[in-house]
């Protein structure tokens, strides 16, 4: 299937979702959610909810929720094509941390956030605790809060492979939290024979690798990489293959005198349109791995097994089903596996 015809599909299945007469079982308030070793008691639906980062918005705007969000921030990538219309709806903080203070000049009655680092002990933004003595609930991702804390890592480190279980899990706290579980049970089901799919697509082998570049603030310096047990290392498993980073770190730094070592098979390189660094652009690491003199000898380099993949698949999200599929479609270009 093509990216457009995914595209078009998934556009009418949340049309769908937002539009089916079907009711699962309403939500009794006060409604007590246990998030992240907390737990949270809302009163009723949400009215004027804030999402801080890319994944808390867009499954809000699946589950039809716009006209109930006050604000979103923190976007690396633009948003999904099919969820453009929902998203004008909605005010951009910014595309970077936003501040607690533009935060809360939006009245929020709800923040949802998808790191540590937007909702967290260390968070640049606010801890929950903030938001909780205002009265306002706040939920972070599940994904967020199963790494172990890793001393000068804000983001942590994952001793198991992260699952798109931890995502559904989020799905159906978030659809539960607004009344909507009947369209989170049918974005999960959607997401699950997506997955299936998607896996039934690829054998696996062991010889099959990937590196995930997702940044560098100049060729010179050391790259962000997805973690052995992060999203991208998911993404390797699903399509059959393994992450050529092995470290537990969720983003770790890489020099590439290491790159070099991991010697991946194919190198998948991350479209990041926040506009930080010139590295962001896919295009320009694809240029640099090929005219670097030292980088480009790599078999990965030689061969042209460089594919493109949204860097917003490398955080734990929707979009790392997105991304899976990105990569799948340009591996059997290149007769991969």
């Amino acid at each position: 299937m093509t990216s457009g015809n995914i595209l078009a599909v998934t556009a009418a299945a949340v049309a769908g979702i937002a539009a089916t007469g079907l009711r699962a079982e309403a939500v009794t308030y006060p409604l007590e959610i246990e998030n992240c070793g907390q737990v949270v008691t809302f009163d009723g639906p949400p009215q004027n909810a804030v999402a801080l980062g890319q994944n808390s918005a867009e499954i809000l705007y699946m589950l039809g929720l716009e006209d109930r969000m006050a604000a979103t921030a923190f976007w690396p990538n633009d948003v999904l094509p099919e969820l453009e219309a929902a998203h004008a709806q909605v005010e951009l903080l910014s595309v970077e941390f936003p501040t607690l203070e533009s935060i809360l000049s939006t009245q929020p009655d709800f923040v949802s956030a998808m790191l540590v680092t937007l909702l967290g002990p260390d968070s640049r933004v606010a801890k929950r605790e903030d938001f909780h003595a205002l009265g306002i609930p706040t939920y972070l991702s599940p994904s967020a809060c199963t790494t172990a804390d890793t001393a000068g890592d804000a983001y942590g480190s994952r001793d198991a492979l992260w699952s798109m279980d931890l995502l559904y899990r989020e799905i159906e706290d978030l659809s539960r939290i607004f009344d909507v579980a009947d369209r989170g049970d049918a974005l999960i089901e959607d997401f699950k024979a997506r997955e299936a799919a998607l896996r039934a697509r690829f054998a696996e082998d062991e010889d099959l690798t990937f590196l995930f570049w997702f940044s560098s603030p100049s060729p010179s310096d050391d790259a962000y990489l997805g973690g052995g047990n992060g999203p991208s290392g998911y993404i390797a498993d699903l399509l059959g293959g393994s992450n050529a980073v092995r470290t537990e770190a969720e983003w770790p730094t890489l020099g590439w005198e290491g790159i070099l070592a991991a010697d991946p098979t194919v190198f998948v390189a991350a479209q990041v349109d926040r506009e930080r660094w010139e590295l962001d652009e896919a295009g320009n690491k694809v240029a640099f791995l090929e005219s670097d003199p030292t980088v480009s000898q790599m078999e990965a380099v030689r061969e042209g097994r460089i594919v493109v993949m949204s860097g917003a698949a490398m955080n734990p999200s929707i979009r790392t089903l997105y991304g899976a599929e990105e990569v799948a479609e340009q591996l059997e270009a290149l007769d991969l596996p």
